[in-house]
């Protein structure tokens, strides 16, 4: 059986000895199938590869008549280059401790997506390029930086939402504190003209692919309006204050400072149909800003991940969220609210529809208010909420699947006095518009 299929791939060679170079560069000889052990491993495997008959195919080094002959390495291993450029040796997984180790997390989409790409022609069954120890973070950037798209990224093929660089933040459970520097690259603000006060700063957004960030639609129409024009959006923002490149403390001898943020100017704007100002009920609250350049895909600038299942329909165990932003915060020294110069963050609990209404109802002048299936609602815990300044800014949930970041919900109503216990705020639900989402975004 395989000696008919080495008849049909190579045909009969005959021995030769001439120098040649293999397709992965390694210096060999032209000689028979027959004398090659590396390629006619390759051959006789039970799991052969497109990639292993790709690999074949270009080994051929020339013919003896209608015969072709193979290049056959002088080394005892295949060379081969890891997804991150690096020289390595095509082995079987299990001898390559850096990849095999990898198998553990299978449900780590960049760690899943590298052992795909490692994969390599071989004589071993399971062939992987082992290499060095890969740093998956750059190899992810570098993948998703190459892939910068104006349509949201492709989470479960790729990867390339969601993610930031602080690994600790899988382990927050704090309140209004400043965030890290590199936590939420997704978060951008957006910035205002008018005729006296310049580059004012008064919403938030979510970037969700290289040209489109999703806010809230009473930021970028109806009486905002009369306080400035939405005319750009700050990507990679951290201090908003500072000029230049901003740096966070890590210890006492220790910086991390971002690139400079990159004001990018706004292209269109897409607000919601069906929104209407007046509406009491705060209803389809939503809008996308189109940016005339691409985001780049940076450690301080990326996209979060849209919401991928109705998590209000079935909620998560101890479902909370995260809320980033600029806005209000309540200073314990002045006691009085303060905006604040850089990025906070709060975790607040999902609160159920109906406890919602009733807790909101509760307010003055709210007395009939009526929630439906496109607003969800978090919060309700004393001192821990998002206030003025923070609106169009993204209610993300840090999916334990593949630990990625999703905006659930966007900034919308809330009570004129922020953090008060026992008062949710109401989030428009990202989940319900992502059939308008994906309509109104284009190449």
């Amino acid at each position: 059986m395989h000696f008919a299929l080495v008849l049909c791939v190579f045909g009969i060679a005959f021995t030769s000895g001439e120098p040649c170079t293999s397709p992965t560069d390694d210096k060999g000889t032209c000689k028979s199938i027959y004398e090659c052990d590396l390629l006619r491993g390759i051959v006789v495997k039970a799991k052969r590869t497109s990639l292993d008959e790709q690999f074949l195919r270009k080994s051929k080094c020339g013919y003896d008549g209608n015969m072709p002959k193979v290049c056959c390495p002088d080394t005892d291993k295949l060379s081969c280059t890891t997804p991150d450029g690096k020289k390595g040796q095509c082995v079987n997984i299990i001898t390559c401790s850096n990849l095999s180790d990898l198998l553990k997390e299978m449900n780590d989409t960049v760690k899943l997506n590298y052992l795909k790409s490692s994969k390599c022609a071989g004589p071993q069954d399971y062939s992987v390029c082992c290499g060095p120890r890969p740093n998956l973070g750059m190899t992810l950037q570098k993948s998703c930086a190459e892939r910068v798209s104006a349509l949201p990224p492709h989470e479960e093929e790729d990867g390339c939402c969601g993610v930031d660089n602080f690994e600790e933040n899988k382990l927050l459970a704090t309140g209004g504190n400043q965030t890290f520097i590199d936590q939420y690259p997704w978060l951008v603000v957006i910035e205002y003209e008018h005729p006296i006060e310049k580059n004012k700063l008064m919403c938030g957004g979510a970037l969700i692919s290289g040209k489109y960030v999703l806010t809230a639609a009473h930021c970028v129409t109806g009486a905002i309006l009369k306080e400035g024009t939405p005319k750009y959006v700050r990507l990679g923002e951290y201090n908003t204050t500072n000029k230049g490149p901003d740096c966070f403390r890590l210890s006492d001898h220790e910086l991390d400072c971002t690139e400079d943020m990159i004001l990018a100017p706004i292209e269109e704007i897409i607000v919601h149909p069906k929104y209407d100002r007046f509406d009491p009920h705060k209803r389809h609250d939503i809008a996308l800003i189109r940016l005339k350049i691409y985001a780049p895909y940076t450690d301080f600038i990326r996209p979060i991940c849209l919401p991928k299942v109705d998590y209000a329909l079935s909620p998560p165990l101890n479902f909370t969220f995260f809320v980033a932003g600029w806005g209000l915060y309540f200073e314990n020294k002045t006691k009085q609210f303060r905006k604040s110069e850089v990025k906070l963050h709060v975790e607040v609990p999902y609160v159920v529809r109906d406890q919602c209404q009733t807790a909101v109802r509760s307010l003055k002048g709210a007395e009939n208010i009526v929630f439906r299936s496109g607003q969800i609602c978090a919060g309700g815990v004393s001192g821990k909420d998002a206030c003025r300044g923070d609106s169009g800014g993204p209610l993300m949930y840090l999916s334990r699947e593949g630990w990625k970041f999703e905006v659930v919900g966007l900034v919308g109503a809330g009570a004129s006095i922020c953090g008060q216990a026992g008062i949710p705020g109401v989030y428009t639900y990202v989940y319900e518009y992502l059939p308008w989402i994906r309509q109104n975004m284009r190449h």
